[in-house]
């Protein structure tokens, strides 16, 4: 990896240095392969330690390196393709690629029973489930359903864990599915995501929204939360993309 005189460049130091590492880890650089410490990255290139964490973590953003516990920074593969939606809607587990993981009733947070349009303090059934593609764990969902969707839930003996998340989804599919909408998002990891999807605290993620459908309402609302580093989301023929900017996101979220 070669230096470079980044004081003559009228683009930000970072910025410039995040183009010469990045061609540096196509010409240089194996895939998985440990770049070295900060300390000497920051030497090689004669630039602040400052300098050179927000170029990683803009090359990180786009894919381009993974920070692994215990290992360090590493060269990341090209990202997978993961496919998000599809031409025929449908309930929440009625797909293979994810698995359950646990169930529980509980208060949704003020944004998701806003979404869900019921009073928060109402309480719900949330679902957790996790998706692995490649034996790499790509995602982590949380899957709010409102009690009034399934009604004859209390009825069946699955107190909590992953028989009770079935069962919630079992009772979810005996409605009649009458649409869905969903969004996406830049955020970072919370802590339980993160540890699931086995990244750091606050590291980039997609965010994917969805709301579905029933009997004239929002019947459950899906968070899942997909790594920013290893994945790209296809979506299908799902309809058109909409873009809303800063002011129409905080009037809708009034």
């Amino acid at each position: 990896m070669g230096t470079t005189q980044l004081e003559t460049v009228p683009e930000p130091k970072y910025w410039h240095l995040k183009n010469v590492i990045g061609e540096a880890l196509d010409s240089e650089f194996s895939i998985g392969e440990i770049l070295p410490n900060e300390r000497d990255l920051a030497a090689r290139f004669g630039v602040a330690r400052a300098t050179l964490r927000q170029a990683l973590e803009q090359l990180e953003l786009e894919g381009r390196l993974q920070r692994r516990r215990g290992v360090g920074t590493t060269v990341a593969p090209p990202r997978m393709g993961v496919a998000v939606g599809s031409p025929r809607q449908n309930w929440p587990g009625n797909d293979d690629d994810w698995r359950t993981v646990d169930c529980m009733q509980t208060l949704a947070p003020v944004a998701v029973a806003r979404l869900l349009d019921q009073d928060p303090a109402r309480t719900v059934h949330l679902v957790r489930r996790s998706r692995v593609s490649g034996g790499q764990p790509v995602a982590a969902e949380l899957l709010y359903v409102t009690e009034s969707a399934v009604p004859e839930l209390s009825g069946i003996d699955a107190p909590a864990g992953p028989a009770r998340a079935r069962a919630v989804l079992r009772e979810l599919h005996r409605l009649d599915l009458e649409g869905e909408d969903r969004s996406v998002e830049l955020a970072s990891a919370r802590a339980d995501d993160a540890k699931e999807l086995d990244r750091l605290p606050g590291a980039p993620v997609l965010l994917v929204t969805t709301r579905y459908f029933a009997q004239g309402r929002t019947a459950a609302v899906s968070m899942a939360t997909y790594r920013a580093d290893t994945c790209r989301l296809t979506f299908g023929d799902t309809g058109d993309v909409e873009i809303h900017h800063g002011a129409e996101r905080q009037a809708q979220a009034s």
